[in-house]
């Protein structure tokens, strides 16, 4: 093969031919077979190379895919993690304990298990061998959760000097998740959000302004919200060392009893709400006059029954029309099954039906819609009649959508608009119990026996939504989230009701991203990471092996790029 470069008015002209050399006697001559200078440069340089003896193979030929874990999800939750600073958060130093919590941290994000299966599902991706820990059991991962509970307070502290300051907001709120089995003394019967009528263990999430977990506490599920507050009291003074701090809590939390407690500790400030007789009580004292909203919708008032406290009364009638409709809707049913039960009674001609059995039917029907202040009964044996208590309806209908905002801080410091803004941010604890129960990292059903391992288990499950917060923050425009939410919370009409973005409505229409790339939710954008595989190869010829990862797709790469990695 010969190669010949010519000039030609400026330009360069380079020829690629196939030749023969032959002799004829003494003389050596040669001929040419064909121009291949038309062929791509990598096709020419593959015919140079073969006719100069080197052999080639079927790249199938050449090496075989021995196997291949999914990696890109690891790679993403990992990375993260590892952009947080969270493994020195956790410990300093790298230890066998750390790694595992590490990989229990990460496998809760991509699979939640239970330990068990968390030391068989790791294999099934690259966790276990960026971790080194395959050779670890299940009751390794025991005696990591031991060892992450005694150095819980440690990491609560690093938590709360990253994301807490002097003069903070702080969320609090509690939920339960029920429990299976009987051996755990922490499961007690209680207030269950679940209605699964197990036992349950109440947990409380400490979080900052924005939502982000700091600390989380483990209480038998007998406990009631309220008397978790001090709790958390103690922990911001004296554990975190925060003498002046912002508490907000719902007003199931921050009951009067609370507060008055609260007020004992100066510098110590709070934002709740008043329970519906109170509010009927400044109606009835002439305190909140219902003529006010006829205007505005948000009004600062006073009352000598809240003395040095700010009172911020809201009316939103989109609230008031959804909770009489909800009234309505609850009379009916309540009334229907009622009617069901005076049907029975009517039948039973031979064997009157007795008064207790029928207070019994009613009783449940009752409780179960709420509508026992609502509805009068008469009930005898053999006898069930109801009638609506009109009165009633009428008074609790002034107030629907009314509600009053409570707080300790002077106007200087927080403005009505912005109290009432911060009370309604614990909505983003509550984004906090729905991922920690839901099937992001599915804290429930409790299995663990001991209160140790439970309580571990519950601050692990708060350690990996502390990953989740972040990824889903870097991960907005990808997902069907709205990325304007945090900049409309602060200004947006504080008692109006919320409303999407534009860029959210069209993304929701759409469904894709201003780049063409399909919008996600977050656990299906983990999924499609996951199809980033690691490929463990093995060269035929030689028997050696080597590590691929498939190239990223541009949803991947979008997504590794949001996340800065």
């Amino acid at each position: 093969m010969a190669t010949t470069t010519r000039r030609y008015q400026g330009k360069v002209y380079r020829t690629h031919l196939l030749r023969r050399s032959y002799r004829v006697g003494p003389q050596v001559k040669h001929e040419t077979l064909g121009n291949i200078s038309h062929l791509p440069a990598d096709l020419i340089e593959l015919i140079r190379r073969s006719l100069a003896g080197e052999k080639f193979v079927p790249l199938t030929d050449a090496f075989a895919v021995q196997h291949s874990l999914p990696h890109g999800h690891v790679e993403a939750v990992l990375g993260t993690l590892r952009q947080l600073d969270l493994e020195s958060l956790i410990a300093s130093q790298r230890s066998p304990q750390r790694d595992l919590v590490v990989a229990m941290i990460v496998e809760r994000l991509i699979h939640p298990c239970s330990k068990l299966a968390t030391t068989r599902l790791w294999h099934t991706s690259t966790l276990a061998q960026e971790l080194s820990v395959e050779r670890y059991q299940e009751d390794d991962l025991y005696d990591a959760l031991d060892w992450l509970l005694a150095r819980q307070p440690r990491i609560e502290k690093k938590l709360a000097d990253r994301h807490l300051d002097e003069g903070a907001l702080v969320l609090y709120d509690v939920s339960s998740s029920y429990y299976e089995g009987s051996h755990c003394p922490l499961a007690r019967y209680g207030h269950d959000r679940d209605k699964s009528e197990l036992p349950i263990i109440v947990y409380g999430v400490l979080t900052d302004s924005e939502g982000r977990p700091v600390a989380v506490d483990v209480y038998p599920g007998n406990t009631g919200d309220p008397t978790t507050v001090p709790d958390q009291v103690q922990k911001l003074r004296q554990r975190f060392g925060l003498s002046r701090v912002v508490l907000v809590g719902d007003r199931g939390m921050l009951t009067q009893t609370q507060i008055e407690k609260l007020q004992q500790y100066p510098g110590l400030g709070w934002i709740s709400a008043l329970r519906s007789p109170s509010i009927r009580g400044l109606v009835d004292g002439g305190h909140l006059q219902l003529s006010l909203f006829d205007q505005v919708n948000l009004a600062e008032i006073t009352s000598p029954d809240y003395p040095g406290e700010r009172l911020i009364a809201c009316f939103n009638p989109l609230l008031a029309e959804e909770r009489r409709t909800r009234r309505q809707e609850l009379l009916a049913a309540t009334e229907k099954e009622l009617q069901k039960i005076a049907k029975e009674v009517t039948r039973r001609k031979r064997k009157i039906l007795p008064a207790a059995e029928i207070g019994i039917k009613v009783g449940k029907v009752l409780n179960r819609f709420k509508m026992a202040k609502h509805v009068d009964t008469t009930i005898e044996d053999g006898v069930l009649r109801w009638v609506r208590r009109e009165d009633s309806i009428r008074r609790e209908g002034e107030l629907d959508g009314l509600y009053v905002i409570r707080t300790s801080e002077q106007n200087q410091r927080l403005s009505a608009a912005d109290t009432v803004r911060h009370y309604k941010s614990l909505a983003q604890v509550e984004r906090a119990f729905r991922c920690l129960k839901g099937m992001d990292l599915r804290v429930r059903p409790i299995y663990l026996r001991t209160p140790e391992h439970v309580r571990a288990h519950i601050f692990l499950c708060m350690l990996a939504y502390y990953v989740e917060w972040h990824m889903r923050r870097a991960l907005a425009p990808l997902l069907f989230a709205d990325e304007e939410l945090d900049q409309d919370r602060r200004q947006r009409d504080p008692v109006a009701p919320a409303s999407p973005s534009v860029s959210a409505k069209r993304k929701k229409v759409q469904q894709r991203t201003p780049d063409g790339l399909p919008v996600q939710s977050f656990d299906t954008l983990l999924q499609h990471l996951a199809t980033r595989t690691r490929n463990t190869c093995q060269i035929r010829s030689s028997g050696q092996t080597f590590q691929q990862v498939t190239p990223a797709n541009p949803l991947q790469a979008r997504a590794f790029q949001l996340l800065g990695l």
